[in-house]
């Protein structure tokens, strides 16, 4: 019986393409220096260097400084950058939805993320939904990063679950669903076409929203 569910954070709540594309906008049109180019190369440029996210923003900003040829410090827009991404933060069609309806059936709830604690946080407040989770995991403050087995088994600790108790929900098939099914639990692939399926064995969704017709179909 599931009586918890985790998840991964960008990419899975967080639509982290719109939200990044919001920010980056917002920060070109704030940002005089950065129009020695057009904003659709800023743009553009960012997001090569930004690999979906696993390259931190200090070494995109160094890099984007030096291509444009501007007087910036990178350390002022890498702040500018962690402090007002909240503000651009989309989560997926049917979060909410989602997450009402796995309170209603009173399951346990968990995030388990990569990332920089301070940033990670602020953008789970940008989302307005940490009040639904009972366990926040972000691997700065763990020490420990997916796939690392520990930390998955640090949050159902925490959370007083067994590992066939619960799954773990995530876009990333190596860190995410292959990690979490190494724990034990059922890791559940939110599909994303940036990268490789996963093994056939594992199950997906598309949308959020498809989670409840799979706990009903494990409840069966």
């Amino acid at each position: 019986m599931i009586k918890g569910i985790l998840f991964d954070l960008d990419g899975t709540l967080l639509d982290r393409d719109t939200s990044l594309l919001g920010f980056l906008e917002n920060q070109y049109d704030r940002i005089h220096a950065f129009h020695k180019v057009e904003k659709h190369i800023f743009i553009e440029r960012f997001v090569q260097l930004d690999q979906k996210g696993y390259v931190w923003k200090d070494k995109v900003y160094q890099q984007l400084i030096e291509e444009i040829g501007i007087d910036l410090s990178w350390q002022e827009l890498l702040e500018d950058y962690v402090e007002s991404f909240q503000n651009h933060c989309n989560g997926f069609s049917g979060l909410f939805e989602m997450l009402d309806y796995l309170k209603e059936k009173n399951l346990k709830l968990g995030i388990i993320s990569n990332g920089y604690s301070r940033f990670q946080m602020n953008n789970i407040t940008g989302l307005k939904i940490g009040h639904y989770f009972d366990e926040i995991l972000i691997s700065e403050t763990e020490g420990l990063r997916k796939p690392d087995i520990r930390i998955f088994k640090t949050a159902l600790d925490r959370l007083g679950l067994e590992p066939k108790e619960s799954i773990f929900l995530g876009d990333h098939p190596i860190n995410d669903v292959e990690a979490s099914n190494n724990a034990g639990m059922l890791g559940i692939w939110k599909e994303d076409d940036f990268y490789e399926r996963p093994s056939s064995e594992y199950r997906s969704i598309k949308s959020l929203l498809e989670l409840k017709d799979i706990l009903v179909t494990i409840s069966n």
